[in-house]
C-alpha cells in the first residue's frame, strides 16, 4: 500500500491537524505502508524520515498565518512520481484537481474532513445561516470529488449526510485518538482556588472567548478560581480585555509538548467549549492527564466527554459556570480516574487501524474496476 497524504491550509491554528496527521503517518509506516506526506510551507524543501518522505511547496500566506498550495500540478508531479495506490486529502479548495488525476489513474481518493465549514465560517463571520446555505450547497459538489469521505465525529458527519448519501459516495466516522504516553495523569490540586486550564489557539472560530468568560462569571459568583490559558493568537489582546480583573492568566504559547501536559495535568477542571469544533483533540489530551473537561453541549467535543469525566453547557457564560460548579462538586480522585479512564478508549492505533482499512477498500474497488 503507498498513501500520499496531502495536507493543505496549513497554518499556526492547525495543530490539531497537524499533530493527527502525523500520528497517522507514523502508525501507515510501522503497518508496511509506504507513506507520503505532501505540506505548503514557507520555502521548498524535502525530508527523510521515519514516517515517510515530506515533500514542502513553496506557499503564499493567505491570512491569519495559514498557507496554501496554490499550484496543484507541482503536487501531481510528486504523485506521478511517487505512484500512490490512495491520496487521503483535507483540502477542499485548491487541491481537488488532485482528485480528477486519480480518477483518471485509478488510484483512491479520501476526503479526510477535519472540520465543519458551515460552522467555521459561521464563528468567524457571525452569519451562521447565510453560511450553512452557502456551504451546504458547496459540499454536494465536494462529496462527488472523492471516493469517500471521513469524518471524525457525529456532529461532522450531519454536513456530508446528505449530500454523501444522494450521490452514494461512502462517509465513514474515525475517532481521533491521544498519545496516551505523552499525555498523563497529573497531581491536579487539593488546596487553594479551583485551578481551570484553556489550551488553544486564541482566534475566533475556536471559541477562546467562551473559556475566558466563563471565568469571570465564576469569580462574579465569589468562587475562587483561576483560570490559566495557554496558547496564543490574533485575539489576545481582546481576551484580556474581557477578562480585566478576574484571575486569569495568559501564558502563551508552549511549545514543549511534555511541560504542556504537565501544566494541563495540574488542573483541575479544563474548559473546551467551542460550539463547532469536530472533535477535539485538546479535549483528550486533557482527559489523557486526568483532567476533566467542560465542554459546549453541541460540536463534536461534547462526544468525547461522557457523564463520569465531564459535563456540558449551553454555549454560553452562565451555562458553562453551572457546568464547571457541578464537576467540580463531585469527589477530585473520582473523577479524575474517569477522565483518564474515557482517554483510553480512544488510542492512535484505533484511528491508524480504521484508517488503514478505508485506504485497503479504496484499492480493492480499484482493483475490482479495472478487472
Amino acid at each position: 500500500m503507498r498513501i500520499a497524504q496531502l495536507a493543505n491550509f496549513v497554518g499556526p491554528a492547525s495543530g490539531g491537524m497537524k499533530t493527527a496527521i502525523a500520528a497517522l503517518g507514523a502508525g501507515y509506516a510501522a503497518a508496511g505502508a509506504e507513506r507520503l506526506l505532501l505540506v505548503p510551507g514557507p520555502y521548498d524543501a524535502r525530508e527523510h524520515t521515519d514516517s515517510g518522505e515530506v515533500v514542502q511547496f513553496r506557499a503564499p500566506k493567505v491570512g491569519g498565518g495559514y498557507r496554501l498550495i496554490l499550484e496543484p500540478w507541482r503536487v501531481i508531479s510528486e504523485l506521478e512520481a511517487f505512484a500512490p495506490t490512495s491520496v487521503e486529502i483535507n483540502d477542499k479548495s485548491t487541491l481537488l484537481p488532485v482528485t480528477r488525476w486519480a480518477r483518471r489513474k485509478g488510484v483512491g481518493s479520501v476526503l479526510f474532513s477535519h472540520e465543519r465549514l458551515d460552522a467555521m465560517l459561521g464563528l468567524r463571520t457571525g452569519f451562521e445561516t447565510s453560511a450553512k446555505v452557502s456551504i451546504g450547497l458547496y459540499n454536494r459538489l465536494l462529496v462527488r470529488q472523492f471516493d469517500t469521505v471521513v469524518v471524525t465525529s457525529r456532529y461532522a458527519e450531519h454536513e456530508f449526510g446528505s449530500a454523501a448519501a444522494a450521490v452514494g459516495t461512502p462517509l465513514v466516522r474515525v475517532p481521533l485518538g491521544v498519545d496516551l504516553d505523552l499525555f498523563t495523569p497529573g497531581p491536579g490540586t487539593t488546596a487553594g482556588p479551583l485551578r481551570l486550564v484553556h489550551v488553544g489557539r486564541l482566534s475566533r472560530e475556536k471559541s477562546p472567548h467562551l473559556a475566558v468568560a466563563t471565568a469571570v462569571e465564576l469569580h462574579r459568583r465569589g468562587v475562587p478560581v483561576r483560570l490559566d490559558v495557554y496558547g496564543d493568537g490574533p485575539h489576545r489582546d481582546e481576551l484580556e480585555a474581557l477578562a480585566g480583573r478576574a484571575p486569569v492568566t495568559f501564558h502563551g504559547h508552549v511549545a514543549d509538548r511534555v511541560r504542556l501536559a504537565q501544566l494541563i495535568g495540574e488542573a483541575d477542571i479544563a474548559l473546551s467549549a467551542c460550539p463547532g469544533e469536530t472533535f477535539g483533540l485538546a479535549v483528550l489530551e486533557a482527559l489523557a492527564c486526568g483532567t476533566p473537561v467542560v465542554t459546549a453541549s453541541t460540536g463534536g467535543a461534547s462526544e468525547l466527554v461522557d457523564t463520569r469525566s465531564g459535563e456540558h453547557g449551553g454555549a454560553d457564560p452562565a451555562s458553562l459556570a453551572d457546568a464547571v460548579q457541578r464537576l467540580a462538586a463531585r469527589d477530585p480522585a473520582t473523577r479524575r480516574t474517569a477522565a483518564r479512564t474515557r482517554a483510553e478508549s480512544f488510542p492512535w492505533q484505533a484511528a491508524v487501524d480504521h484508517m488503514l482499512t478505508v485506504h485497503a477498500g479504496l484499492r480493492t474497488e480499484r482493483t475490482l474496476a479495472t478487472a
